[in-house]
């Protein structure tokens, strides 16, 4: 059973699958930091508010950041970040897909050189 274990952690997918989640995790960042620090303040100019957390805030004041315990704004955030996440990821999905289509072409058919070349060495070989 150890064995079995070892070979399922040194496969290639496992280590794929790992190095997957880090990328994520280190992109879900930076499209957070996208979100908070440029779509939520555009988003809150069109509805005249300070940003998007501001949006439909609901509750008792908390922290000492001073928002209210319900932020519908704080919610479309979180969507939109979502959507984003979700739409690159569809990209790379499609990307690698057609990559793997590709690579599982069958092979072209031979040139008329190589098939030339290959009656030559046929009828020299008879």
């Amino acid at each position: 059973m150890l064995k079995e274990f070892k070979d399922f952690i040194n496969r290639g997918n496992l280590v794929d699958i790992a190095v997957a989640f880090v990328m994520g995790l280190a992109f879900a960042s930076v499209v957070t930091a996208f979100t908070e620090r440029i779509v939520n303040p555009l988003l809150g100019l069109i509805f005249s508010l300070d940003g998007l957390a501001g949006l439909g805030e609901f509750g008792e004041a908390v922290g000492e950041d001073g928002f209210k315990l319900g932020s519908v704004g704080a919610f479309l955030g979180a969507v939109i970040n979502f959507l984003i996440v979700a739409f690159v990821m569809f990209l790379v999905v499609k990307a690698y897909n057609r990559m793997q289509a590709k690579a599982e072409e069958a092979p072209a058919e031979p040139t008329e050189d190589v098939l030339l070349l290959r009656e030559i060495r046929d009828s020299l070989n008879k």
